[in-house]
């Protein structure tokens, strides 16, 4: 049977961040065409030999910069009128990295490339809200079978800094004391013999990820059940 098809595909990075005070969005203003001007997830078409996955690692280094060691495939979006381009099936992928790790530089197909609070999103082209949306339901979800922070944050921290991201991404409070008894239950973090002085208060224990560990419960996942205050 004969099919008459001209569909293109696209990828999409959806490039969450954290900066010790809130999840931030990695975007880029495009440059061209029915979308110019507008913010909007970095991406783009796949080439004929291109694999998915190098495909967006590409189109996010060319028009960011960005680089990160880790991209999870997150969903694919084909409504049938979601590009004004054509007919296009986008296949959108997520990353988690410190922003402090990257210089950001604009190129191709983006004007500019820029850190956006999640609580504060400029008016997204195509369908990239429900992209989005879609990202952050899967971080939220991601935090009760997957440890989450090797990326986010500094290599060192004190163990605040893990309980303040895991709020930051939820929304919520959560039960400190049980947080911190079940996260090191896990055995993924080391104490260092460092300490951290806040401007107030006492001085804190330095902690880091135990690599070899968190790689594996990152492989088999984990069952983290979070208490709320």
């Amino acid at each position: 049977m004969k099919v008459n098809q001209h569909i293109k595909v696209a990828v999409d990075a959806v490039v969450f961040g954290y900066t010790g005070n809130e999840l931030e969005l990695l975007l880029i203003q495009q440059k061209y065409g029915s979308e110019k001007n507008k913010w909007a997830l970095p991406g783009g078409f796949l080439k004929d030999e291109e694999d998915l996955q190098t495909g967006v690692a590409r189109e996010l280094n060319e028009e960011t910069g960005v680089n990160p060691n880790y991209l999870e495939q997150l969903f694919t979006f084909g409504s049938i009128n979601r590009d004004p381009r054509g007919r296009v099936i986008s296949v959108s992928y997520m990353a988690l990295i410190n922003p402090k790790n990257y210089v950001l530089k604009a190129a191709t197909d983006a004007s500019d490339a820029k850190w956006f609070s999640i609580k504060e999103l400029p008016p997204l082209a195509y369908d990239h809200p429900e992209i989005v949306k879609k990202g952050l339901e899967r971080l939220k979800s991601k935090i009760h079978y997957q440890p989450i922070g090797f990326e986010l944050l500094n290599k060192e921290f004190p163990f605040s800094d893990l309980e303040k991201l895991y709020q930051t991404i939820l929304d919520k409070s959560i039960d400190r004391r049980n947080f911190r008894k079940k996260m090191l239950s896990f055995g993924v973090l080391e104490e260092t013999d460092k300490s951290y002085k806040p401007s107030s208060g006492r001085p804190a224990k330095l902690f880091k990820f135990n690599k070899r560990k968190y790689n594996e419960l990152e492989e088999k996942g984990f069952h983290f059940e979070i208490k709320f205050a």
